[in-house]
């Protein structure tokens, strides 16, 4: 089998040293370059599968090689070296196209981790010698995360269709961007896009407002009133919390999925050609158990469904969304303390996204500085933080071995979290993906010893 090429391309010996012998060690064949220009030049001599580019170069910055690359071979996957505290650096990265960046100082497990994830996404993306169509950069979804990624996959294969879509997760994790991310891929992405937050509606009210009404159909319908349905006639309707709807109307709305047709209160029924794209933070299936949701109408919804991850389970996302409320809230230039971008990554988020949103526009607006440090933080963020013993490691005379140290420091997390590798992540200030690879590394079990649960 032919080893991959990796072209590295840094003006630091030191370090472009270091990750060739790294990576010769796990396999690959390397070629190095000392600058930008060098770096083309080898790039247009060699074909490499996977380029590793610093942005921060003479002659050539990163981004330029960057250009130059996906313009010439898209296909070619580049992953970029920033500062730790450059973190919009690499966001205008990902925004030209690259694969994955990485933040220095970085450990070789993590380099080799993040080439090994580069080229298993690269063999997905490649039947027959042929390249695949990729997401375009300009899609409103944020992260890298590799379950992020295969959602995008999947939404590109279902948007032009007229099939519903359920997308489950919990609440704040993006389930509507993602459907306005189905509607824009869409051949109706011309016509409107109406989302529905079926909990935000008094039940008795409900119908109308989906269906419609006719003047005089009840007291206080004194004109005809078009519903939600109709307004999004050739377009796309986003039913948000779909599990709260009222199991009266639920027949309803799975006459209006089989038949493409509406009743609007007190009138007669109307076509629609309309596409549904349905969300929950609920386990329907277990409201089917419970009888609160019809089953004939959850599998009508379910023909496709999307999980969507917690924030916590997609950590290295984080730094990407920091970034993206600065410019949404008018602060691009404000930065953040290396401290308070990893008490920002370790923290849980039980309010996922939307949270985190919350928390960035406090910070920017009680902030003193252009710099925002742990004074700025919500109380509850620097709560969070572990505090660090400072002597209850005792170690033997004769010596300890630091791969059992490392090992049973993983399985404590993991015992200490009940298995749940997202918090045991958080607990070590790791990404998730980095306790995967000990896990791996270690022979520990992705299952609680004993139990069938998975995290």
């Amino acid at each position: 089998m032919t080893q991959p090429l990796v072209l590295i391309i840094d003006d630091d010996e030191s370090l472009r040293r270091v990750m060739e012998l790294s990576l010769l060690g796990a396999g690959y064949s390397v070629a190095t370059a000392e600058n930008g220009r060098q770096g083309i030049e080898l790039f247009e001599k060699l074909g490499p599968d996977i380029v590793i580019t610093d942005v921060q170069m003479p002659e050539l910055s990163g981004y330029e090689v960057l250009e130059h690359i996906k313009q010439n071979s898209p296909a070619t996957l580049v992953v970029v070296v920033t500062a730790f505290g450059s973190i919009d650096k690499a966001v205008k990265a990902m925004k030209m196209g690259a694969y994955d960046y990485i933040t220095k100082p970085f450990s070789r497990d993590v380099l080799r981790l993040v080439l090994k994830k580069a080229l298993e996404y690269r063999s997905r993306q490649t039947v027959d010698g042929q390249i695949r169509p990729t997401i375009g950069n300009d899609s409103p979804v944020i992260g890298q995360h590799p379950q992020i990624k295969k959602l995008l996959e999947m939404t590109a294969r279902v948007a032009d269709t007229d099939a519903t879509v359920l997308l489950t997760g919990e609440s704040g994790t993006g389930k509507e961007v993602f459907a306005q991310e189905i509607h824009r891929r869409s051949r109706r992405n011309q016509a409107p896009f109406v989302a529905v937050n079926c909990a935000a509606i008094p039940a008795e009210l409900l119908e109308s407002e989906l269906f419609g009404h006719v003047k005089g159909a009840f007291t206080g319908a004194i004109r005809d009133h078009e519903g939600k349905f109709q307004q999004a006639r050739g377009g796309t309707i986003f039913l948000d919390e779909i599990g709260e709807m009222p199991l009266p109307l639920q027949p309803k709305l799975l006459r209006v999925l089989q038949e493409k047709q509406v009743e609007p209160v007190g009138g007669t029924t109307q076509n629609v050609a309309v596409r549904v794209v349905a969300a929950t933070n609920r386990d329907l299936e277990q409201a089917l158990r419970e009888q609160t949701f019809r089953e004939d109408l959850y599998y009508r919804l379910a023909v496709v469904t999307l999980d969507l991850p917690s924030l916590r389970e997609r950590q290295e996302d984080i730094p990407l969304f920091v970034q993206f409320f600065l410019e949404k809230f008018g602060v691009p230039d404000v930065t953040l303390s290396n401290e308070v971008l990893n008490l920002l990554t370790a923290y849980p988020w039980p309010g996922n996204i939307r949270e985190l949103a919350n928390a960035i526009e406090r910070m920017t607006i009680l902030r003193t500085d252009d710099r925002l440090t742990i004074e700025d933080l919500p109380a509850k963020i620097l709560q969070n933080r572990t505090e660090v013993p400072g002597t209850t490691i005792n170690l033997p005379h004769e010596g300890y071995s630091l791969r059992e140290l490392e090992k049973q420091a993983v399985i404590d997390a993991l015992q200490k979290n009940n298995w749940n590798q997202s918090r045991a992540a958080a607990f070590l200030r790791i990404p998730r993906h980095t306790l995967l690879y000990r896990m791996e590394k270690y022979d520990i079990p992705r299952k609680k010893p004993g139990s069938d649960q998975t995290s």
